[in-house]
């Protein structure tokens, strides 16, 4: 029969699971209380939370929310790094902070919206620019070929209203 605590950090594991748009495992062996507390500082700005999870509890609540495969990811002595808004930035928070702090930690793998993850796959999402960049990157690309046109046009109006002013010169000079 489970304790009423160990009920209550499974409802509270399933939930944050539930609405997780990101998670990333990782080994926090060798880590002081403060190296973690300072990871948390360091995650809280893109909204996610890093929780020290028991494995058995973890796929027991991963279950129950529905997200089977993000069992997968649990190996070990466990830190769960959960972002709930934007998947990149809470990866590119933890892995600057990891370099940044030259922190000895194992990235055991990720989940990223139902996808399991490699470490591999977690540090190249590092990489990439955030989601208002690639927003951006998108849009610009659209609207290129807008201005291209667009200066098209305006160059042949430009040059017709030049053709006619040459000739309307040179039809006074003629007389």
């Amino acid at each position: 029969m489970p304790t009423p605590r160990k009920e209550a950090m499974l409802a509270e594991i399933q939930d944050r699971m539930e609405r997780a748009s990101i998670a990333i495992s990782a080994d926090y062996r060798g880590l002081t209380v403060a190296q973690i507390t300072e990871l948390r500082r360091a995650l809280r700005p893109t909204g996610a939370e890093v929780k020290v999870v028991k494995n058995t509890l973890a796929a027991m609540a991963a279950k129950a929310a529905g997200r089977e495969n993000m069992a997968e990811i649990l190996q070990g002595p466990t830190a769960l790094a959960i972002g709930f808004d934007d998947p990149i930035a809470p990866v590119k928070a933890f892995t600057e902070h990891l370099r940044a702090r030259r922190l000895n930690i194992e990235i055991h793998g990720g989940w990223l919206e139902g996808r399991v993850l490699s470490r591999a796959e977690v540090e190249s999402l590092a990489t990439m620019p955030p989601k208002e960049q690639l927003i951006a990157d998108v849009v610009g690309k659209l609207q290129s070929p807008l201005y291209n046109f667009a200066g098209l046009l305006q160059s042949t109006i430009r040059n017709f209203a030049g053709l006619i002013d040459s000739r309307a010169n040179q039809l006074e000079a003629a007389g």
